[in-house]
């Protein structure tokens, strides 16, 4: 292959490891937390953790929540893309739903970091 017949290489490869990754961790952890926080303490049936912020002010802690949301994010902003591209047939705006898909998983990953971080 010549030099001038090179193709760029593409970040597909990445956007999609971080869309199974996301997916993996948003199946394994977000269920759980959902029904502890969202449905058994607000409702009663189990008692609120009071050592819970310190618990998240732990570094490991922080970063396993960090891992999940931004891992999440990516996985959303993937199937979103894909979902405008394909389903809704609007592949010839591919750069700006890519653009705005990503750029919003990627302003979500800063907040979640920032806000995590400053806890």
């Amino acid at each position: 292959m010549s030099t001038s017949a090179r193709r760029r290489p593409s970040p597909e490869p990445f956007l999609w490891l971080l869309f199974s990754a996301g997916g993996m961790a948003a199946a394994l952890v977000l269920p759980a937390a959902m029904l502890l926080f969202g449905l058994l303490v607000p409702l009663g049936v189990v008692d609120a953790p009071t050592h819970l912020p310190a618990i998240v002010r732990n570094p490991v802690t922080k970063l396993v929540l960090i891992g999940v949301v931004v891992l999440a994010l990516w996985h959303a902003a993937h199937r979103f893309r894909f979902t405008f591209e394909h389903a809704l047939q609007l592949g010839r705006f591919d750069r700006a739903i890519a653009l705005c898909c990503y750029g919003a998983a990627l302003l979500g990953s800063v907040g979640a970091i920032w806000i995590l971080v400053s806890v």
